[in-house]
């Protein structure tokens, strides 16, 4: 059986690598011209790919391997697990499997092209945060705010057909729903982390609602209104999920005359992390048409990873220039003698849990002087607020995250309830916020995330908490600084990066860190009152 499963895995290889390689490559470029003909170039292949995972015959021949028992070679039996989870998810109807894909083109499309309009000008996502953050002009606040929500309107339909679509494919494949598949397909329980959201929100809730205090009461002054006049449009953020500047810490400031680029590249070179290739491959700044969002992509699992970024000059894109290539510099050094389905994270939030620790040092005091070249005298004055402003963001995000989680859950469960009044109830529950009087808008579907990456949210959570676990273990158990470390690089690619997708993700983090996954360390970190 064994060598029979080693001549399945080769053909399948030889259908998929090209294919796969073609079809990243396809989405990289989608994204960063806006072209429809490139979209529709992209969804013709992901689609082609697909079917080969919806090939009944190859995934009973997998079913045979799984229920004889005889494979016992670790590294055939890892690879027979994951190639079976990815059939798996693509046994339903043909034509169900051609609409999602099409369908999810073309929101992509629509939010990669979309502008909001204040006051007859098109402006990007840079400027409506920027704008949200800085201004003091409660008409242009609320025009800004509202306009960025209007993709919500354009895509909402869509978006629930295409929900109800996955839906239909999962319950072919015998599950309630596709965020219960979706979990379970990634080596997940749903019990398990509906046990850990509802932890996290019984730790994290009284201090968050201290917080939260502090937070209106700086914005109300900020704003020059009372604190009963606050909206989410008074937030600095479109969906308050990063957290207000607060404290007396300009982070942009330290950036506003700075080579983001280059401080990216020197700092993973200081950990023995070299991406200058990778860097060279990434398309880093804004144009017309291009997707407004970050991510990073592994073309080939051969070595070809890029970054796409929309770069400014400030705090946020300098922590998403560290977060992306957290994620680059993984994939870069995955073992590339591993066999191909294993040459990738052993789990998304594995990844994210890395991306998560070195975004946060653009908030750190040691990394602003040391890598950044930040006036020591000056930071030393605002030293004790670097921190505080990292458990704001800390706290925010993980209010956040517990929106969409909860909300996603809830869609997938019965789609057809009132989602707009379910999305602004979760938001006044978990984040402390105001519905505005009257609005009754699909403010739920102008978040990327739930249209094109359904069910994921909870791993950046997951990521948090494995963020903090590995930090406590790097800088206790291997060196006492992330800075110009090469101890710290060596660590990683030997005992995180390197394995890829050997072990799964529960015996990876054992294995690294002698712990299960706790919560234990983030909590410690940014849930009590420093």
């Amino acid at each position: 059986m064994e060598e029979q499963l080693k001549e399945y895995i080769n053909n399948y290889e030889q259908n998929v690598v090209d294919l796969s390689r073609e079809t990243s490559l396809s989405y990289f470029n989608a994204s960063i011209s806006g072209n429809p003909e490139d979209y529709r170039r992209c969804s013709e292949l992901q689609l082609k790919l697909n079917k080969i995972y919806a090939d009944r015959d190859a995934f009973n021949k997998l079913k045979e391997f799984k229920i004889s028992d005889s494979i016992k070679d670790p590294i055939l039996k890892r690879q027979l697990e994951l190639i079976y989870n990815s059939f798996e998810a693509n046994q339903f109807d043909e034509d169900i499997l051609e609409k999602i894909i099409e369908l999810s083109t073309k929101i992509e499309e629509k939010f990669s092209t979309f502008r909001a309009e204040v006051n007859g000008a098109r402006i990007t996502d840079n400027q409506i945060d920027e704008l949200l953050e800085k201004s003091i002009n409660q008409k242009e606040l609320e025009l800004a705010w509202r306009a960025s929500k209007n993709i919500g309107a354009e895509v909402a339909g869509d978006v629930l057909t295409l929900v109800k679509l996955r839906n239909t494919a999962a319950q072919q494949l015998g599950y309630k729903n596709y965020h219960q598949m979706s979990l379970s397909l990634s080596e997940q329980s749903s019990d398990e982390i509906e046990t850990l959201f509802d932890e996290l929100d019984d730790l994290t809730r009284g201090s968050f609602a201290i917080l939260k205090n502090e937070i209106d009461s700086f914005l109300a002054d900020k704003n020059k209104i009372r604190l009963e006049d606050l909206r989410p449009w008074h937030y600095e953020d479109k969906f308050f999920q990063q957290g207000p500047k607060i404290y007396k810490v300009d982070f942009d400031s330290f950036f506003a005359d700075k080579n983001i680029e280059q401080i990216t590249k020197d700092y993973f070179t200081g950990l023995g992390l070299n991406i200058d290739d990778l860097i060279s491959k990434s398309d880093l700044y804004e144009k017309p048409g291009k997707y407004q969002h970050a991510y990073c992509t592994h073309i080939d699992k051969k070595g070809d990873v890029r970054v796409v970024c929309n770069i400014k000059p400030n705090h946020r894109w300098m922590a998403t220039m560290l977060h992306e290539f957290g994620h680059a510099a993984y994939d870069k050094y995955i073992n590339m003698n591993l066999p191909w389905t294993l040459r990738e994270p052993a789990h998304i939030f594995v990844t994210e849990a890395i991306a998560m620790m070195f975004g946060r040092l653009a908030s750190s005091p040691d990394w602003l002087i040391d890598v950044a070249g930040i006036n020591e005298n000056e930071l030393q004055k605002i030293q004790s607020s670097c921190h505080k402003s990292l458990r704001v963001e800390q706290l925010v995000f993980s209010r956040w995250v517990q929106v969409m989680y909860r909300f996603e859950k809830s869609m997938y469960e019965n789609p057809e309830q009132d989602l707009n009044s379910l999305w602004w109830n979760l938001v006044e529950k978990y984040q402390l916020i105001k519905k505005p009087a009257g609005r009754n808008e699909p403010d739920w579907s102008a978040k990327i995330h739930i249209a094109l990456y359904p069910a994921y949210y909870h791993n950046y959570m997951l990521g948090e908490l494995l963020a903090s676990q590995l930090y406590h273990h790097l800088t206790t158990k291997v060196s006492d600084t992330l800075i110009n470390c090469n101890r710290i690089g060596k660590f990683l690619i030997e005992s995180y990066f390197s394995p890829g997708a050997l072990f799964n993700w529960k015996d990876l983090i054992y294995n690294v860190t002698g712990e299960s996954l706790s919560s234990k360390y983030y909590t410690g970190q940014f849930v009590k009152t420093p």
